[in-house]
């Protein structure tokens, strides 16, 4: 009976979503307290859920098959990290509830599992993985240029604007976020009303130039690495296609001429 539930998919992923919207509802801060004690005796329960999940997995498949697969590692990760959660309602005056609290919302990674529907699931994680060590590199010269422009950035305007470029730190993000063309405009519309007319008309030529080179020149080249890196195997299939096309051609055409030779 134990087995026929546990070792059941459409009661684990059930369990799964169930848990999810369970731990959404909690993240309400005007949650009615009654509610709210419902809702953690439910998460305790798919707590205990799972850990008797992992336990059936473990005795019916044995230890060494059941943690030779990778999503089996992976929620047997999140079932042992959530086992605090079950000391909050017993002891409630933990010193450390955050982090208790956060171990719970380690649950939701669960959802990933979802992942395992995703067809060629194989490929395109191959396929990701080839595209980041073909970007990395270009991703460092970008995060370098970045920073440069992040130092240079607040040692010009750093007096003019300092919610944007009070610190290094600050600059960076500002930095990063024009290279994103989110609300970049803004930026040195600020400066130009804390300074005079020629440091707000030339301070927007500066910042039309980082748009230009760190976010629509940068980025648009990291994105093409990418997706190049991400379809390369639809252009394998294609060339192997080809290739084979033309080994047929070739034979064709020497068949033909040995044809008319004779």
């Amino acid at each position: 009976m134990l087995q026929k539930i546990f070792l059941s998919n459409k009661v684990t992923y059930t369990a799964i979503v169930l848990n999810a919207m369970v731990i959404f509802l909690l993240s309400f801060p005007q949650v009615d307290k009654d509610i709210k004690w419902v809702l953690l005796l439910f998460d305790m329960l798919f707590v205990v859920f799972f850990i008797l999940e992992a336990l059936v997995k473990i005795v019916s498949f044995k230890p060494k098959s059941y943690f030779s697969e990778n999503w089996n590692i992976f929620d047997f990760t999140i079932v042992v990290l959530s086992l605090p959660s079950l000391l909050m309602p017993i002891i409630p005056s933990l010193p450390d509830l955050s982090f208790i609290l956060l171990l719970r919302l380690l649950r939701l990674f669960r959802l990933f599992r979802f992942f395992a529907f995703v067809p060629n699931l194989q490929q395109l994680l191959e396929g990701l993985g080839r595209a980041f060590k073909s970007s990395i590199f270009v991703l460092i010269a970008l995060a370098l240029y970045n920073f440069i422009l992040a130092v240079f950035s607040c040692q010009l305007f750093g007096k003019y604007s300092i919610e944007h470029f009070g610190d290094p730190i600050i600059s960076f993000f500002t930095i990063f976020q024009m290279f994103t063309l989110e609300g970049w405009n803004d930026i040195p519309n600020t400066i130009a009303l804390n300074s005079n007319g020629s440091i707000g008309g030339w301070c927007r030529l500066y910042f039309v130039f980082v748009v230009l080179t760190g976010g629509i020149f940068g980025l648009s080249i990291t994105n093409a690495i990418f997706v190049d890196e991400m379809t390369i195997d639809n252009t394998v299939v294609l060339e192997e296609k080809i290739d084979r096309l033309q080994e047929q051609i070739n034979q064709l055409q020497t068949f033909l001429e040995e044809k008319s030779t004779n």
